[in-house]
């Protein structure tokens, strides 16, 4: 059976619904000694930095590519001060934002037109690079907060580096 455009869409946006929760997830798990840790080697970054990096990074990317369309903005957050209880309803903001541009590029043949202030080039637009592109960002940085966490002697619980990786009960939970 052949997949309609429709199934495609669905699949996209319900992978980023996902990808969001799982980012969520983790920053509501994070204990609080661990969100002001510095990163060894790097005593000037924060596990709260890299946690806030994540949502200004899908803040960048939306006034980059979306903007232009219309698409809200959602404010960046101060990496240096913000909380779990401040970041997890900004990540939910612009998870919707790229929710939304993932959205614009769906019903744009599957291509988020470029912006006049998408100058890198070095992302191809179509819809599953930019998805690809964006879980791995996050992937990347999740990976980094679970293994400081160990570095830094706050081993998290195995419910919690498991939950990353149940994206069926997260799915369902987006």
């Amino acid at each position: 059976m052949k997949a309609t455009n429709s199934d495609l869409r669905d699949t996209i946006l319900n992978a980023w619904k996902t990808n969001n929760r799982v980012t969520v997830f983790l920053v509501e798990q994070l204990p609080t000694e661990l969100w002001e840790a510095t990163v060894p080697g790097a005593p000037r970054r924060t596990i709260r930095m890299i946690a806030g990096h994540m949502h200004n990074a899908r803040c960048m990317w939306i006034k980059t590519l979306g903007k232009e369309y219309g698409i809200a903005v959602p404010k960046s957050v101060d990496r240096h001060k913000v909380t779990p209880k401040d970041l997890i309803p900004a990540l939910q903001l612009s998870g919707n934002g790229i929710l939304s541009l993932l959205e614009f590029g769906c019903d744009h043949g599957g291509t988020i037109p470029a912006s006049s202030a998408y100058v890198w080039r070095n992302l191809p637009l179509d819809v599953g690079h930019v998805l690809g592109y964006f879980i791995a960002h996050e992937g990347h940085h999740r990976g980094q907060i679970v293994m400081l966490a160990r570095q830094l002697g706050h081993r998290l619980p195995a419910e919690v580096t498991n939950g990353l990786w149940h994206w069926v009960k997260r799915s369902r939970e987006a």
